[in-house]
């Protein structure tokens, strides 16, 4: 995908975000990560776009810290989310094409991690929020969605923090059945990080995996992400696979 395409995504993303959070209320319970109420999402997307924001208009070289929440009111909450918001969008749209800055994930540019870094970031708390103001979920496009799946797998996965680490050797196959190229084998194994391999044809995988994985690209996204439940898609092989991730694969 195009860097536009990803900010033009956290553009839509976020101004949906808040207004389910305007919707909801701030003490709406947030159904994916029970310990918040909406106040607690809001302050946290807030706090991550702004601190994204700083990497891309103030290059930096080593992570830092990320910037103080201010002590707000409810009130204040919803349009202190829309203005950092809007001022990543701004910063990531007008950036240099060459901007050097830090990053912590594998990326064609600086600027190509941080445009979907963020697109991600948002669109999975965008559901967040959309569920817990109990609307129905803004669909995706499926090439976004696939493309979530695949830094999911093939970038905070692959790092050594991941905790997606069965007591035997297995085998994963995931296949997004509504875009071409969508298809993963991930190597899992008890004393090192995954290791997903893409497949470019549908038949170009290794041996019968332990598990396989269909779904449409968003619903894969969203389940992989805990988002959704496992109950909507389709899993064959091993039935432990959903427990192991809902326990270990949480970033």
């Amino acid at each position: 995908m195009e860097i536009t395409e990803f900010v033009e995504t956290l553009r839509l993303d976020g101004g949906l975000l808040a207004d389910a959070a305007d919707m909801a209320g701030p003490d709406a319970p947030v159904p994916a990560c029970p310990e918040w109420r909406m106040r607690d999402l809001v302050r946290h997307v807030g706090k991550v776009h702004r601190w994204a924001a700083g990497f891309v208009t103030e290059p930096k070289e080593q992570p830092g810290t990320a910037p103080e929440v201010p002590e707000l009111t409810d009130d204040e909450l919803v349009p202190w989310l829309r203005e950092g918001h809007h001022r990543l969008v701004v910063a990531l749209h007008t950036a240099p094409t060459d901007l050097r800055t830090w990053t912590f994930l594998p990326a064609p540019s600086p600027l190509a991690f941080w445009a979907r870094r963020q697109a991600h970031e948002t669109s999975v708390h965008r559901a967040d929020a959309q569920q817990a103001a109990g609307v129905p979920l803004t669909p995706l496009p499926a090439r976004f969605a696939a493309d979530g799946v695949d830094e999911l797998l093939a970038g905070f996965h692959a790092g050594d923090r991941s905790r997606l680490r069965p007591e035997t050797p297995r085998t994963l196959r995931l296949r997004a059945n509504d875009t071409p190229g969508a298809d993963w084998t991930v190597h899992l194994t008890p004393d090192a990080p995954p290791r997903t391999v893409r497949h470019a044809t549908p038949d170009a995988a290794d041996a019968a995996p332990d598990w396989t994985v269909e779904a449409p690209a968003e619903e894969l996204y969203l389940t992989l992400w805990n988002r959704l439940p496992w109950d909507g898609l389709k899993v064959t092989g091993d039935p432990s696979l959903p427990t192991l991730w809902r326990e270990r694969g949480a970033i």
